[in-house]
């Protein structure tokens, strides 16, 4: 099951061209932090994620999948509707709807560079997404039994959006309802494209280029994603199958 996991988890990152894996160098980082409401089967939700991979930001995530009632109705309540992806930007007062406004808001006033002027996601790119989300068989998509009661502390995940082993842990709290700090991890610089073992191999010397990079390897002396961090239980965890293993055993129902 976890070989099969990965495959799919693989070709649905190839099908969308392995976008939200490369991160700006630079970028404007918001004073408060980013919350987006949204659920990971979700394609529209997907292409807004891989912008905060590109922009190198965080957020504060509120799954909202399917038959949930832990955020859903405070988004129903904040934007009116049952509608997502939805984003709130306490910087701007903006509440928006539609990936391309959200990625347009996101782009215009943390991009820089070419970032900050690229065009919305067109036909194609949501076809991709579409055919991503197929090949999980939509998992992240509806709520599975979390357990009433939400942690205290919302989870900390390292993670970008193409990787396939941190997909899968998103899914997993998404299902489970969890509310988490998302730390991009996208990559800024060619000697951390590939598996972290390239890197310790072949480019050990090249400095490490990224916010969250940085402060992982400061931290933990790894470079290595997913990685979850869980406040309410003084729990860190890499290895995908580890932590959705702890993350069903603690929170499921």
């Amino acid at each position: 099951m976890q070989l099969i996991n990965a495959l799919t988890s693989t070709l649905a990152s190839t099908a969308r061209g392995w976008r939200g894996t490369k991160a700006a160098r630079t970028s404007r980082q918001p004073e408060k932090m980013l919350k987006l409401y949204e659920y990971e089967g979700c394609p529209f939700c997907r292409l807004v994620r891989e912008a905060l991979t590109e922009l190198d930001l965080d957020a504060i995530i509120h799954p909202c999948p399917r038959g949930g009632t832990r955020w859903r109705p405070e988004a129903e309540r904040i934007g009116g509707r049952a509608q997502f992806p939805l984003l709130v930007d306490d910087n701007t007062g903006d509440v928006l709807y539609e990936s391309a406004d959200i990625i347009a808001h996101l782009r215009q006033h943390y991009g820089t560079g070419r970032r900050r002027e690229a065009k919305a996601p067109g036909f194609g790119a949501q076809l991709g997404a579409n055919a991503a989300s197929a090949l999980r068989g939509f998992a992240g998509t509806s709520a599975r039994g979390g357990k009433v009661d939400a942690p205290g502390q919302p989870l900390e995940l390292y993670s970008f959006e193409s990787s396939p082993f941190s997909r899968i842990v998103r899914e997993t709290l998404c299902e489970l309802e969890l509310a988490y700090v998302l730390r991009n991890m996208g990559k800024a610089v060619n000697a951390d494209m590939g598996p972290p073992w390239v890197r310790e191999k072949f480019f050990a010397d090249t400095p490490v280029e990224g916010r969250n990079r940085k402060r992982m390897k400061e931290e933990t002396g790894r470079l290595q994603v997913p990685y979850l961090i869980d406040p309410n239980t003084d729990t860190r965890l890499y290895e995908s199958a580890d932590i959705v293993r702890y993350l069903r055993t603690t929170y499921g129902g």
